[in-house]
């Protein structure tokens, strides 16, 4: 039987539905991300299992509402509780206080509260715990992200045997990095735990592998094509890059919807005709949007010719604005748009457009579709799919997108993107300006040559990458080359030659 064919149990650190309450009582809704979409086909083809917390208080009402939705479709939705306090020490502390911080090169900003750790381990177990009543002979079990890297070991210790898998979004950071962290040796042992192990990119693969070499002693890696397998006294595991994808199709069919064209005109004509430039951000420090405001701030000051000819539109997401760090960003970020919209706006031209809120489907493809130019500048990220989705909504083929190179997208966008370091003010400030003056017939090419990669590596082309690593391990592990991890310079140097 083939991995697509074996019952699967997805865990995650939240379940793919959103639960609100009124005074009716609890109202469920299905989430629609590129996870879900990428994951319901074979979940619903195989009868498998969702595992994940609700983002509310343990609720038999909750439960009977995940019940009668489980029923509804073809698989059912298992769901994890924890306390308020467990929240606050498992997702807020160790997750985003540590984890978050550390993994995108900022330790700076790490709190490494010992609680943290041991509030971790029992989430962890506690997900383990649930799924493993789920989990039985021939499943093959799917583990999502950094909040639930222990999970695997603590299915071993329960007595899974299956096959285990797991795929980190986020970036992976170099052993320079990575040593900060006083629990590093238990993390990496635990994801060696697994039969598979997912990265978006090369370089958060062969960062991984050089924490190996650093801090895990009797492990050696295979050596096969593309392909790297990591032998240690645990077991065998595979480990490959997988950038994820979009669903492009859905996003460039969204984009020629007629109330979606008509939004889209609406706010190119509220500008006055200016070129807009757009960013689209989850409010987060890892999103460089203070470095982003610098930049377009040295823009307007040296080039006052663009004045009443360019618009900033910032969109942020909400998010996290219980934790301080990020209650302090978004006053910061409201404080610099006024700066700058007091500095340099004038009778009937303001220039940035701030929106603190979520945009329903509808309206963000319009702001799309009207932007001239995206600029994604993340100080780090482990992908960053608002790229692709702007590239996707593309109906013309104009449009230019400005990428950090520090993003995860950056290697596979490459070709058509204008790449900058999002730190270097002067450039990216270059990359605005370059864009603006960009000839129709130079953003066509770019932006075919986008599209067409977006296209093909899409979120399912993602899924059916990763989802036949277990066939590979089984049909080729015993004749992959051996390689000691601490000797495996040609191996070190092929990722250096292939990914910047």
């Amino acid at each position: 039987m083939s991995w697509l064919e074996r019952r699967m149990i997805v865990i995650s650190n939240r379940l793919p539905v959103t639960i609100e309450e009124s005074k009716e009582g609890f109202r469920l809704d299905a989430s629609s991300g590129g996870l879900v979409t990428a994951l319901r086909p074979l979940l619903n083809d195989s009868a498998g299992v969702w595992v994940g917390w609700t983002g509310t208080d343990s609720s038999p009402a909750i439960e009977v509402l995940l019940e009668e939705h489980s029923r509804s479709g073809n698989f059912a939705l298992k769901p994890v509780f924890m306390s308020a306090e467990e929240r606050s020490r498992f997702y807020v502390g160790f997750s985003n206080e540590i984890l978050w911080p550390l993994f995108h090169d900022l330790q700076s900003r790490c709190n490494f509260d010992p609680t943290y750790w041991e509030t971790y381990l029992t989430l962890n177990r506690r997900f383990a715990e649930s799924a493993a009543i789920e989990t039985h002979s021939g499943n093959v079990v799917w583990v999502h992200d950094y909040h639930l890297m222990s999970v695997g070991a603590s299915l071993r210790r329960l007595g899974i045997t299956e096959r285990l898998t797991y795929f980190h979004h986020i970036p992976f950071p170099s052993p320079d990095i990575f040593e900060k962290l006083p629990w590093r040796q238990e993390i990496l042992t635990a994801l060696l735990d697994y039969d598979v192990l997912g990265f978006q990119t090369l370089r958060d693969r062969r960062n991984f592998v050089a924490c190996l070499r650093k801090f895990v002693k009797h492990a050696e890696a295979r050596e096969y094509g593309e392909h790297l397998i990591v032998d240690s006294p645990r077991r065998t595991t595979f480990v490959g890059a997988f950038p994820i994808g979009i669903d492009y199709e859905e996003f460039a069919r969204g984009a020629i919807d007629p109330e979606v064209a008509t939004r889209a005109e609406e706010i190119t004509k509220s500008l006055n005709g200016c070129r807009i430039i757009l960013g689209v951000d989850r409010l987060d420090y890892t999103k460089g949007i203070l470095e982003r405001l610098a930049a377009y701030r040295h823009l307007l000051e040296f080039h006052p010719e663009l004045h009443q000819r360019v618009v900033l539109i910032e969109v942020v997401v909400p998010s996290r604005e219980d934790i301080p760090k990020y209650c302090e960003l978004k006053t910061q970020i409201e404080r610099q748009v006024s700066e700058i919209n007091g500095q340099y706006g004038e009778l009937g031209w303001v220039p940035i457009h701030y929106i603190h809120r979520s945009l329903d489907r509808a309206e963000l493809l319009a702001y799309y579709r009207a932007a001239h130019i995206a600029l994604i500048t993340p100080l780090k990220d482990g992908m960053n799919l608002v790229a692709k989705e702007y590239c996707a909504t593309r109906v013309d083929d104009d449009g230019v997108l400005i990428l950090s190179e520090f993003a995860g997208s950056a290697f596979q966008l490459s070709r058509g993107a204008l790449l900058v370091n999002p730190y270097d003010t002067l450039a990216v400030a270059k990359a605005i300006e370059t864009a603006c003056d960009m000839p129709p017939s130079e953003q066509r090419k770019r932006m075919r040559k986008l599209k067409a990669r977006i296209r093909h590596e899409n979120i399912f082309h993602w899924r059916e990458a990763f989802w036949g690593c277990g066939e590979f391990v089984a049909r080729t592990g015993s004749q992959a080359k051996t390689v000691p991890l601490g000797k495996s310079t040609e191996m070190w140097n092929e990722d250096m030659r292939r990914e910047p």
